[in-house]
């Protein structure tokens, strides 16, 4: 993610906080100095923020290392204002696993309140009632009723929340995918509506919440619906056939000129006849500033091309675009494995508009309407 810094790894997943972050510790820091007066309040409420958020960590690694026991790969986990956001390669579409790898976190912020409340009723300091404030009253003891407090507002059904996955997860049980991913979306809707006016009434900070859960629940069910219209179609059915390709010795003036006469932006790059990286516009602008457009391909590249088969099932050969890991797939034949293709999510887009376009026509024939009579 853009603006991202790295903190680590833990268990070969980068953990990556967003330089937004530091606004949300400015923020707690401003509030809790203006509510006591006191440098050292201030500073706790920080430090209090900070745990907060490394027990968040600690959520999304429980969603991780879950999906990780299904064969789920977890690209990293980043920190935002508003939470923590573990990106899986794929989500899985076994009810089973949804459940179980949705569950995890929210399991991880109970575990974590029930050993801080025991711990803390052991040493003989009450934890009743509740506190969760960000400034006083016993530290762990705000600490534990926080977690549990994550713990319950994420099992809201607020789809793509993790409630909202265990949601789709049961209704997956009875029914098919597609279908359960469009009544959660429209629950998750429903619940960011709710968050909405909330936010107005009561809390700013919920309105952010709104925003995300409505945006995430439209995205993710149109992308369920995508993978669905693709479902037992093969790649060579949505590729570019007609596309072109530079050589690493090729001058960035090259690619200035095929940019200009096409419409592609990216280009694979070949050495030796061998797709060997990717050339995106982005880096193309970028260097011609900085070097002009002699500069080699090669020095300005992206090194590695990820690439599937013709007879690849496209729903499943879209993952890599669609989270981000690469602009364009090199198509491969499955005889020679020379390069006969490419997939960009345009091209894809393309194709649906194709193939709604050619369902809404044969409906038309089937259902022509009726002649009017005199």
């Amino acid at each position: 993610m853009k603006w991202s810094w790295k903190l680590g790894t833990i268990a070969g997943i980068g953990i990556y906080v967003h330089s937004t972050f530091v606004l949300v510790l400015i923020w707690v820091g401003f509030i809790s100095y203006s509510q006591t007066q006191d440098p050292l309040q201030a500073v706790e409420g920080v430090v209090f923020v900070l745990l907060l958020f490394g027990c968040i960590v600690l959520h999304e690694l429980g969603h991780a290392l879950m999906a990780r026991r299904f064969g789920y790969r977890t690209r990293d986990i980043t920190l935002l204002p508003i939470g923590g956001v573990a990106r899986l390669e794929r989500m899985p579409e076994d009810p089973g696993q949804e459940f179980a790898v949705a569950i995890a976190g929210p399991l991880v912020n109970v575990a974590i309140f029930g050993v801080l409340a025991v711990s803390l009723t052991g040493a003989g300091v009450p934890i009743w009632p509740p506190n969760l404030e960000l400034v006083g009253g016993n530290f762990l003891s705000r600490m534990a009723w926080i977690n549990l407090m994550l713990a319950v507002f994420n099992l809201l059904p607020a789809f793509p929340m993790d409630g909202g996955r265990v949601l789709r997860a049961l209704l997956g049980r009875r029914m098919p995918f597609t279908e359960a991913t469009r009544i959660a979306a429209t629950v998750g809707q429903m619940m960011a509506f709710v968050f909405g006016l909330l936010g107005l009434l009561f809390n700013p900070f919920l309105l952010l919440i709104a925003f995300f859960v409505y945006m995430a629940a439209s995205e993710e069910a149109a992308v369920v619906q995508m993978r669905t219209v693709f479902a037992g179609i093969c790649v060579d059915h949505a590729m570019m056939t007609q596309f072109s390709t530079l050589d690493v010795n090729d001058p960035l003036g090259r690619a200035v000129q095929l940019l200009i006469d096409g419409s592609q932006h990216d280009f694979p790059v070949f050495e030796e006849g061998r797709p060997v990286g990717i050339l995106t516009r982005g880096a193309l602008f970028n260097s011609i500033k900085q070097n002009g457009e002699e500069a080699l391909v090669g020095a300005v590249m992206q090194p590695g091309i990820q690439t599937v088969h013709v007879s690849d099932h496209l729903d499943h050969a879209l993952t890599p675009l669609q989270t981000r890991q690469t602009s364009l797939l090199a198509v491969l034949a499955d005889d020679d494995g020379g390069v006969v293709g490419l997939l960009t999510m345009e091209n894809v887009g393309e194709y649906v508009m194709i193939h709604q376009a050619r369902n809404e026509a044969g409906w038309r024939r089937q259902h022509p309407h009726p002649t009017l009579r005199q």
